[in-house]
């Protein structure tokens, strides 16, 4: 009789090839994929879910040396999406979209780290561990809503929005964290002043570095696109510069999504119409392939042994988050005066947390490991939560993303329609 350890051992011993493992995982998972229409589900939740099935949780052929393995695949499709992000925040839409945009920006992020902060503390009376989940709240996982938008083709106002907002509230949302940690910290150390300031300038200062190396390899860039006509030429440039710039960003730990977003905002901003449409084709072309490998990996990242530890602080955690996000979402728009369905519908696409809201948990398990026993209890609950999380909001995320679009009535009827018969 065979149970999973012995399944898992048996599979290692065949010592797989990472590409025929990799090949296998994107075919298995691309007609998984194709078969959640039938239930009207998202095709990303049939990748996550090849990959929960490779991964730890049952059959470790996607164990944690191979996710190591393949993590600059993750790095590559994270850099593709933020760059495609980019191009769709032309300044001019952006000034249509007005003070609705930042205040739906600053409102969301900040009600859902209130929100969580406050519920935690509640619950546990720890104010450091509060503020750490408060600050992981806002982090959002675009790759999540771009490929929803892209899968049904979504076009429109609320499209638009969600492009804006998955775009730019990652980077507020490391402020937060940056500025969050240095007060837990300071807490818990009861450190001076000076060390806090230290702390506190960390995030700021990777903030404005991403944003500046951003924006010289877009100049660089456009440099050379400019002699360039072919679509192939252009794709081949543009692969280049992320793949440059994602080694800069691995050198100097800066922000990969926030870097590549420049780069895309600065090209769609300074650069004729005629280029930016051969970049968007090169994109579709190679988009839909990087997000089958993302999700999978991104599936067998989730660990569902993780699930029975959730406990009340990840009940109040999933909760504060998502009142927080919808809500702060909701009162930006209302206070923005922006379009009805935007109020409504906007804060369903924001719900998505995955690889961001991992890697901050990581950086807290890492750096509150030397500040004695109460850092490394706070560390241990932080990762084991979001952890456990992130599975569920993947989940949700991109469902409620759809039914958003759908209600909207951005979703072309050809799309939906091509659905309901299939199902």
């Amino acid at each position: 009789m065979f149970d999973i350890a012995s399944i898992q051992n048996f599979l290692a011993s065949l010592n797989i090839p990472n590409l025929l493992l990799v090949g296998f995982m994107t075919f298995t998972a691309f007609y998984l994929g194709k078969s959640m229409k039938f239930i009207r589900l998202p095709s990303i939740i049939g990748f996550m879910l090849i990959g929960v099935i490779l991964g730890p949780s049952l059959f470790g052929l996607l164990n944690e040396p191979m996710q190591k393995n393949f993590s600059f695949i993750t790095e590559i499709a994270l850099a593709f999406v933020a760059v495609s992000i980019g191009l769709e925040l032309k300044f001019s839409v952006l000034k249509r979209q007005g003070l609705a945009m930042v205040l739906i920006i600053l409102f969301e992020s900040f009600l859902a780290f209130l929100l969580v902060t406050g519920l935690i503390y509640l619950l546990t009376g720890d104010l450091p561990l509060s503020l750490i989940f408060g600050a992981i709240a806002p982090a959002s996982a675009p790759a999540g809503t771009v490929a929803i938008i892209r899968e049904y083709r979504a076009k429109g106002s609320l499209t638009k929005a969600l492009y804006t907002v998955v775009g730019f509230d990652d980077g507020l949302g490391i402020i937060i964290f940056g500025f969050a940690a240095a007060f837990a910290k300071s807490i818990i150390t009861g450190g001076a002043s000076g060390s806090f300031l230290q702390l506190l300038s960390t995030p700021l200062l990777e903030t404005f570095l991403s944003l500046f190396v951003g924006v010289v390899m877009a100049v660089i860039f456009c440099f050379f696109a400019k002699r360039l006509e072919g679509k192939r030429d252009i794709f081949i440039l543009i692969f280049a510069f992320i793949l440059v710039t994602l080694g800069i960003c691995s050198i100097f730990h800066f922000s990969l999504i926030l870097t590549n977003m420049v780069l895309g905002l600065v090209i769609v901003n300074t650069q004729r119409d005629s280029l930016v449409h051969r970049l968007h084709d090169g994109l579709s072309e190679v988009m839909p392939l990087l997000f089958i490998l993302f999700f999978v990996l991104a599936g067998a990242n989730l660990h569902v042994a993780a699930l029975p530890s959730l406990g009340l602080i990840g009940i109040f955690y999933l909760v504060g988050r998502s009142v927080g996000l919808m809500a702060g979402a909701w009162f930006g728009a209302v206070v923005g005066k922006a379009e009805k369905k935007i109020k409504k519908y906007l804060g369903m696409g924001i719900l998505s947390q995955a690889g961001v809201a991992i890697g901050l948990s990581l950086i807290v398990k890492h750096e509150f490991s030397t500040l004695g026993p109460w850092g490394q209890e706070i560390g241990n609950i932080v990762i084991t939560t979001i952890t456990a999380t992130c599975i569920i909001f993947e989940i949700i995320g991109p469902i409620a993303t759809k039914f958003g679009l759908e209600k909207a009535g951005e979703i072309p009827q050809s799309k939906l329609k091509s659905k309901s018969k299939a199902a």
